[in-house]
């Protein structure tokens, strides 16, 4: 009790420690902003005794102060770099991770300060993120799955009662729409479950040599046929030396060519023309295909293969044909870039590594 009460220097500097122990503290004087206050104002102070000391000719005691001043903002800066700044780049990075689709990437936490409160709010962040995420994948596998069978029936009872000769007029006409909107949903059925086979890691390559030629002449054929009943002219350019080989699934290199020749047909129809070229560069093998339509609105440009974009046309679609075969083509190690051509159109090219030995 005494010594609580003991008025001199001593005591004094006794009861501020063990305040400081309790944490009994105003929430302005707790954490890194206390530490940078009480550092700044002794640097504050031990300037201004400086200048006293100055003016009063102890010029001795006016060098030693500010020396401390000088040495005590150095080593508060020191602090203040590896208490704030280093950790703050390491959120950074984690962020990054996040954005980039790392849901679920979690930062460390060292201290509990003000950083320490900033990284468990990051990680709770990308937490619920990737929970959410899940939920997503999950409900989209769900829903897609159930929705195969009704249309299954429904596809394959419209295509029999078209076979009734006796069905005619609005009612055959009825009958088609329902036929071709029940295909176009089986598409974008199929094209979700794709969606979460990538993003549940069951989606798997079947690796093998592929010639490429072989592989583009036959997406041509098949097309080619497909297009002419739209009046719709696809041009097939192929080096004469051939292609080098490519290592590769090739039923998954044969969808994304397919899905980009649909997309070009789909948004460049008023072109009337689509072409298809492949020629071999340095170390890749690049196969474009481009269109002579409107070409790509500047501000959809950059996120035609962002999941579920769809843009601001008018075509209708589920938004997720060109991010799965970027990841398709990711996972060949390759690089999807879709542009507009100089001259007109959308420019879409896929570049696949030149197999090596």
């Amino acid at each position: 009790m005494e010594e609580n009460r003991d008025p001199s220097l001593r005591g004094r500097a006794a009861r501020l420690l063990s305040r400081l122990r309790r944490e009994n503290l105003p929430d302005t004087l707790r954490g890194l902003k206390g530490a940078w206050l009480a550092a700044s104002c002794v640097c504050a102070l031990l300037v201004v005794a400086a200048l006293i000391c100055a003016h009063s000719g102890a010029s001795g005691w006016a060098a030693a102060l500010g020396g401390g001043a000088v040495l005590l903002l150095l080593a508060s800066n020191l602090w203040f770099r590896e208490r704030v700044t280093s950790p703050i780049l390491g959120l950074g990075d984690t962020a990054r991770r996040i954005a980039e689709g790392s849901y679920g990437s979690l930062a460390e936490k060292f201290r509990d300060d003000e950083v320490g409160s900033l990284t468990e709010a990051i990680n709770d962040m990308s937490v619920k993120i990737g929970a959410a995420s899940r939920a997503q994948t999950e409900f989209v596998s769900s829903v897609s799955h159930e929705l195969r069978t009704p249309l299954t029936a429904i596809t394959g009872w419209s295509e029999t009662l078209l076979y009734d000769e006796a069905l005619q007029g609005d009612s055959r006409r009825g009958i088609e729409i329902i036929s071709n909107e029940a295909s176009r949903l089986t598409v974008m059925v199929e094209e979700l479950l794709e969606f979460t086979r990538l993003r549940d890691g069951r989606f798997t390559l079947n690796l093998e040599t592929v010639d490429l030629c072989a592989l583009i002449e036959e997406v041509d054929f098949t097309y080619s046929e497909l297009l002419r009943h739209d009046d719709i002219q696809l041009s097939c350019s192929l080096p004469d030396e051939g292609l080098p080989p490519v290592t590769g699934d090739s039923a998954r290199l044969k969808q994304v060519l397919l899905n980009i020749l649909d997309n070009a047909v789909k948004y460049g129809r008023s072109g009337r023309r689509v072409e298809l070229t492949a020629a071999a560069e340095g170390e890749y093998v690049r196969v474009s295909v481009r269109d002579h339509g409107p070409g790509i609105a500047a501000e959809d440009l950059p996120h035609v293969k962002e999941r579920f974009y769809k843009g601001r046309g008018k075509e209708r679609g589920s938004g997720i044909g060109l991010a799965v075969c970027d990841e398709i083509v990711e996972l060949h190690s390759g690089r999807l870039k879709i542009e507009n051509a100089e001259s007109g159109g959308a420019l879409v090219t896929v570049e696949l590594p030149v197999k090596t030995q």
